[in-house]
């Protein structure tokens, strides 16, 4: 009679247990499937907008109102190795195909160019610049000393020259709604967003080497191909992008170089 008392016991405590853990797992995958915001910023709509009268970390108080500090990030020269493994359906064959990629040593915008940069009279200065054609994009970068990456430096530096090659700018899985702004629009981090999100609003998705929203928020223009300079190409997947797939380091959005797209902004390269 004990022996079966203590039976039923221990059946209830498992049972309580595999319950509390189904529970703990069914919340976090809630939790992670819906638009986060740090400290200092608050849940508007589909996107974190400033909190209250303080500039909330990583921005800083400017001249046009709480914005992106213009940081930059150094990337040594690197050589990693590139190839298909699980990248299915992140962009061409060609894209694919195994290779090395090479570059030297650059720097990069930390921050993607937000609308205080772009536009000293924006009313929303700390989101994200978009609907920008790449001349556009071209033609800031050089008035900032600048230029656009292309798009095997904008690789290394999604994946902070680490080889082999990371699958997303924070590492090899996880491409949650708190890590990027991305499913924005039509979910499934949320709906109804018309537009990119707060820069450096996301810091859990932020790359080892300090680079903010490099997956999600806005696709990065990167320099023409000399071989194909019609086709126009945007790196990083958007605050629109329904699938996770769209914001790996090797996925690309071909368009046409001029089309203003919403989904599209820029991040600047710079010498070294």
């Amino acid at each position: 009679m004990i022996a079966k008392v203590q039976r039923r016991l221990a059946l209830a405590v498992v049972t309580v247990a595999v319950g509390v853990a189904l529970a703990i797992a069914l919340a976090r995958r809630a939790d992670d499937q819906e638009v986060h915001c740090p400290a200092g910023f608050e849940r508007v709509r589909a996107r974190c907008a400033l909190g209250g009268t303080a500039c909330p970390t990583p921005l800083q108080q400017t001249a046009h109102g709480c914005d992106a500090p213009d940081v930059r990030v150094l990337l040594p020269a690197a050589a990693i190795a590139s190839g298909p493994s699980d990248w299915a359906g992140s962009g061409s064959d060609e894209q694919i195909r195994p290779r090395v990629v090479r570059v030297e040593a650059f720097r990069i915008d930390a921050f993607e160019v937000t609308r205080g940069r772009w536009s000293a009279t924006s009313a929303d200065p700390a989101r994200a610049a978009n609907a920008i054609a790449r001349s556009e994009a071209e033609r800031f970068c050089q008035s900032r000393g600048g230029r656009l990456p292309t798009e095997d430096e904008w690789i290394v530096a999604a994946t902070s020259a680490m080889n082999p090659q990371r699958r997303y700018p924070w590492g090899d899985t996880g491409a949650v709604c708190r890590r990027a702004a991305w499913g924005l629009s039509a979910g499934p981090c949320a709906k109804g967003g018309d537009g990119p999100d707060t820069v450096g609003t996301h810091p859990d998705g932020d790359s080892p080497l300090g680079m903010h929203d490099v997956a999600g928020n806005v696709a990065e223009w990167v320099a023409a191909d000399p071989a194909r300079p019609i086709l126009g190409v945007a790196k990083g997947g958007s605050w629109a992008a329904a699938l996770a797939t769209e914001l790996r380091v090797l996925a690309r959005l071909e368009l046409a170089p001029e089309v203003r797209d919403p989904r599209v902004g820029v991040r600047c390269a710079y010498p070294p």
